[in-house]
């Protein structure tokens, strides 16, 4: 049974031209399959993030083709693009960018409220359950600021689960961590792959973490090596 693909990067370019044309991302084609941890490494400056924005549709300015769950990304709109990031995709990032005048549950509700599916109720009690499979249900009610970074990055990828993305993708979720809690929020991933069979793209500096993933991306120069 072919597994199935989540994501499908097609001969992805992207010059920036200031004010000669510079390439940054010269053809990029790789798939991710449904329950895969992968990770992408290099060097700074390699074209890592800017790929990550690519994929996660939030720039539109390149050639080439991009695919989440087999539905081309080309000609959308912005705001079907939006519809894309807010069903498909979850996010976790370096900063974990959530609210502080709001409890952790609330902030992982939030992107549920925008989607609009399900009722209030039922958002809270999925929320609730990924508290629960996280192991941070004690910090549901907290207020945000009064969480450590390591307990803030669990709370972020609880809110990037929340839509029941079909990828989870990350730019650097250990970047501001130290050793133990980047365990933590390894472990964390590692776990919502091989038992949920959640699908995971890490952008990360952090090699320990990138040996331990299913699958290492190496690009330098703009391009997979």
């Amino acid at each position: 049974m072919e597994q199935q693909k989540v994501l499908e990067a097609k001969n992805i370019c992207k010059s920036f031209y200031d004010p000669v044309k510079m390439d940054v991302l010269t053809d990029i084609t790789f798939n991710i399959t449904r329950g895969e941890f992968v990770s992408v490494i290099g060097k700074s400056g390699c074209g890592k993030s800017t790929l990550l924005y690519i994929l996660s549709t939030m720039d539109t300015d390149y050639s080439g083709q991009l695919l989440i769950d087999n539905i081309s990304m080309e000609k959308k709109t912005e705001k079907e693009l939006a519809a894309v990031r807010n069903e498909k995709i979850g996010f976790v990032f370096q900063f974990h960018y959530l609210l502080n005048e709001f409890t952790c549950l609330r902030n992982v509700m939030l992107p549920g409220l925008k989607l609009a599916k399900v009722s209030e109720q039922e958002l809270e009690a999925k929320a609730m359950s990924l508290f629960k499979i996280l192991d941070i249900e004690k910090l549901a009610h907290k207020m945000a600021h009064q969480l450590s970074g390591g307990e803030k990055q669990r709370v972020a990828i609880a809110r990037a689960m929340i839509n029941d993305p079909i990828i989870i993708m990350g730019d650097e979720p250990t970047g501001n961590l130290d050793t133990k809690n980047s365990k933590i929020v390894f472990d964390t991933f590692q776990e919502l792959t091989s038992v949920y069979n959640k699908t995971l793209l890490v952008v990360t500096h952090d090699l320990s973490f990138a040996e331990n993933t299913k699958r290492i991306i190496r690009m330098d120069d703009g391009r997979i090596v």
